[in-house]
This record gives C-alpha cells, sequence and structure tokens, in this order.
C-alpha cells in the first residue's frame, strides 16, 4: 500500500515538472539577481570563456580568470575592465591539481571572500585518430575536460559553498557527452565523463537538500570557435550549422539565469538523446544519413 502511494505521488511529480517545464519553455520565468557574486571562470582566455567574463559582467558579477595562458588571459581582463567591471587574473594549469588547490586558497586571501559561481569551462580537443594519438595528448584530453572537474568543483569550491547554502556550479560539456561519433573517442570519452560526473553531484545535492547550491549543464553542438574546424555534417547543415559563440553563451547564460538544470544548445539538439531508445542499428543508419558518422574526417585533417 505504501509503494502505490509512493508511485502515485512519483507519477504526479513527474508530470507536474512535465508541464512546469513546458509553461517554462513558453514563459520564461524571472531570472535571478547576480550582481556581486564571485564568479570563477576556467578556460577564460578565449573562446567561450572570454564570452562568459564579459556576460557575467554585463550582470554585474566579479569574474575570477584562470587559464594557462597569461597573455590570452590579461587580454580577457583587460575587455572586462572597459566594460567598468571588476576581474583578477590567475595563471592556473588545471591539470595540475596542487596548481588549482593553491590557486584556489590564493584567491580566497587575495579576495578575502569565496567563490560563490564556478564555471567549469576549460576543455581541449587532441584532433588526432585514436591510433595515430600520443598517449599524452590522450591523457591531456581526460585531464582537463574531466579529471579537472572533480579538485575545481569538488574539492576546492564545494566545500564553502555547501556551507554557505549559496553558490552555483555550471559544467560546459558538449553534445558530445550525450551521443558520440567516429575519430574523436578520447573527446567524447572526456565530454561522456563530465555529464556523467556533474548529474551526480547535482543529485548528490538534492540527496543532501542542499538547496541554495544550484546546478547547469551546457550541451553545445560545434561552436564556430575554429576548436573543430572543418568538422561539417552536411545533410543537416541548413538546420545546424555552427554556432555562433555569442549566441552560445547567451543561450548558456539564460539557462544559468533561471537555474535550468540542462541546455542543449540549440535546442534541436535535444532530439538525439532520444536515439537512445532506438537499436543500434538504427542509429547507425540515422548517422550515415545525415553523414554524422564522418563528420570528423575533415577536422582531423585539418589538424594534421
Amino acid at each position: 500500500m505504501i509503494f502505490l502511494m509512493d508511485l502515485q505521488m512519483m507519477l504526479l511529480d513527474v508530470i507536474y515538472f512535465i508541464l512546469r517545464n513546458s509553461v517554462r519553455a513558453v514563459l520564461r520565468p524571472r531570472t535571478k539577481p547576480i550582481d556581486g557574486e564571485l564568479v570563477l571562470i576556467t578556460g577564460s582566455g578565449g573562446g567561450l570563456g572570454r564570452l562568459f567574463a564579459q556576460e557575467f559582467t554585463k550582470h554585474g558579477a566579479e569574474v575570477v580568470l584562470w587559464d594557462v595562458n597569461s597573455g590570452a588571459n590579461e587580454q580577457t581582463a583587460k575587455l572586462v575592465r572597459e566594460m567598468g567591471g571588476t576581474a583578477h587574473t590567475y595563471t592556473v594549469d588545471v591539470t595540475n591539481r596542487e596548481d588549482v588547490y593553491r590557486s584556489a586558497d590564493l584567491v580566497r586571501r587575495d579576495l578575502g571572500r569565496d567563490v560563490t559561481m564556478l564555471v567549469n569551462n576549460a576543455g581541449v580537443v587532441a584532433g588526432k585518430r585514436m591510433l595515430e594519438c600520443p598517449d599524452e595528448l590522450m591523457e591531456r584530453t581526460m585531464k582537463v575536460n574531466c579529471h579537472a572537474l572533480f579538485w575545481q568543483t569538488v574539492k576546492a569550491f564545494l566545500p564553502q559553498m555547501k556551507a554557505q547554502n549559496h553558490g552555483h556550479i555550471v559544467t560546459i560539456a558538449s553534445v558530445l557527452g550525450l551521443f558520440s561519433t567516429a575519430c574523436v573517442e578520447d573527446y567524447c570519452a572526456s565530454k561522456f565523463a563530465a555529464v556523467g560526473f556533474h548529474e551526480s553531484l547535482a543529485h548528490e545535492l538534492l540527496a543532501e537538500e542542499v538547496e541554495g547550491v544550484k546546478t547547469t549543464l551546457v550541451c553545445p553542438y560545434i561552436v564556430n570557435t575554429g576548436m573543430f574546424e572543418g568538422c561539417k555534417i552536411e545533410e543537416v547543415e541548413l538546420l545546424l550549422p555552427p554556432l555562433d559563440p555569442q549566441y552560445c553563451v547567451e543561450q548558456a547564460m539564460n539557462a544559468i539565469l533561471i537555474d535550468q538544470p540542462l541546455v542543449c544548445i540549440p535546442r534541436l539538439t535535444y532530439l538525439p538523446v532520444l536515439s537512445r531508445l532506438l537499436p543500434w542499428e538504427s542509429n547507425v543508419a540515422t548517422y550515415r544519413f545525415m553523414g554524422s558518422d564522418k563528420c570528423m574526417y575533415p577536422f582531423i585533417e585539418t589538424m594534421n
């Protein structure tokens, strides 16, 4: 009897959240204020990281910029300051956990406060076929795209967020963390790992009833930053052209500001997630039709 009551309540919750999110897709919910928040962005020296720094600045946040490239990072800081914002730069190798811990402590000492929002944005791709890719490049992909999340998020900053019951953790993953393609095994593996890590962490926070620490998983399609230069899915290019970086960041910011747990950019990329319900051979046939089974071939040739 208790089981049936619990089952009924669960089904009612599922229906409620489906209806609520359907309404939210049409009627935009109120955004939360983030002025005064201290936002740490990794990989802030260029690409999406630089744009995130500028977007958070527009909303009144103070940004902490982490990148291994100090010159590019200072350029991002300059752009933020020209907007009237406050930026603090640190040269950090996120693959080195000791460097991460040391830099996290340094941020607290320098600024006298804790990071309240964390954007795990740093990412790399080897751009080589697996059998031709040096082991150290594959290891680097995993370290930057996946391993760094553990010591950056859980070890370095989450304890303070939980203690204050206030914070927001953003993971910039990829649609290639939800479904895969050929010739980027290391990248897909790292992004699948990032998605699994983020979702497990979100469940843990909910299970512990840490309601003040929010999470947002961002899964963009190919973004036109040059990272995947040459990659094309010819049959669907009119429907799914590479994303403009500014558009991508603006959509991600929209999700962050309404505490949306997951955002796929563009919305059309939610559909392939349903492919998990189909037989494997059906997925293969679909990939071949769209040309997505070989979409990385030109990219691999460009990189070599």
